[in-house]
Parts: structure tokens; C-alpha cells; sequence
């Protein structure tokens, strides 16, 4: 397989991975939590890296395509293990115990709650939620990123 060809295989894996959230969000009225809303930032970088990857040769801009899906993969795999519960979540798009809150502390907690929490898992597929295949599916973006860096420049055609 040729760099360009190991390019427009990530490329359109960060395509398709960002056409599936939008579909579960506009078609499937499945609301983003706000990390959610960080995966898919890198996916849209990695988008326009690539396509100037296609342009320019070198390793540098493959690298950042993998950094990209390295990146929304890593912010998968946390967003799953707050969904799991496996540690703390932002407050900002998470629960906390309320035990030991006043109650106008908790009336303040109740107003200013999201709307989408980012502990809960609003979808799934074989025991794996969004965030899961998105970390599990970006982390084989990276390695044809990676690939696509260390694969030698074609040579130019011979003419007859």
C-alpha cells in the first residue's frame, strides 16, 4: 500500500467516525456530551492534515495525523472509563455525590446541572459505548497514520 493510499485510509476513518456522531446526534436525537464534543475535534484536524499530507511528502504531516487520532483516542478511552465509573469525570458534565450538600447548594447543583452528563452511557454496541469504539477504532487510525509516515516515497515512473 502506498503513503497516499495509507493517508486516504485514515482520512476517511476520521470521516466516517465524525459522520457517525453527527448521525446519532441530528438522526438518532442523541444529544453530545461535552466530551464527546472533544472527540471530535482531533477527527476534523486529522481530516485537513491528511488532505495537505497529500500534498506535501515527509513524515511530519503523517505524524500529526497520527497525533490527532492518538489524541481523540486517548479522550475515548477516559470518557469510557468515566462512563464505567473507573474514575472522576469533570464536574462540569458529571455527577457527584450530594450527601453532604445544603439545600440551596443543591438547588444551585440542580439548575446548574447538564444537560448532557458525560458518566452516563446513552448508547452501546457488543458492551462498548460511542466513546469506547471511537478510543478503539482511532487507535487503529493511528497506526495507519503511522504507516503512512515510515512508508518510503514512491519512486517516480520511469519513462520508456
Amino acid at each position: 500500500m502506498t503513503r497516499s493510499q495509507l493517508i486516504l485510509i485514515a482520512m476517511a476513518g476520521s470521516v466516517l467516525l465524525l459522520a457517525g456522531a453527527f448521525a446519532f446526534q441530528y438522526l438518532g436525537g442523541l444529544a453530545p456530551c461535552k466530551m464527546c464534543l472533544w472527540q471530535r475535534w482531533p477527527h476534523a484536524a486529522a481530516i485537513f492534515i491528511g488532505a495537505a499530507a497529500l500534498m506535501v511528502p515527509g513524515r511530519l504531516l503523517p505524524l500529526l495525523g497520527a497525533s490527532a487520532a492518538a489524541i481523540t483516542s486517548g479522550i475515548g478511552f477516559y470518557h469510557a472509563g468515566v462512563e464505567q465509573g473507573w474514575w472522576q469525570g469533570p464536574d462540569t458534565c458529571t455527577s457527584s455525590p450530594i450527601g453532604n450538600l445544603s439545600t440551596d447548594d443543591l438547588m444551585d447543583k440542580i439548575l446548574n446541572a447538564p444537560l448532557v452528563r458525560c458518566d452516563e452511557i446513552a448508547w452501546q454496541f457488543m458492551g462498548l459505548s460511542m466513546a469506547s469504539w471511537n478510543a478503539i477504532l482511532s487507535l487503529l487510525l493511528v497506526g495507519l497514520w503511522l504507516a503512512a509516515a515510515f512508508r518510503p516515497a514512491a519512486a517516480p515512473a520511469r519513462p520508456y
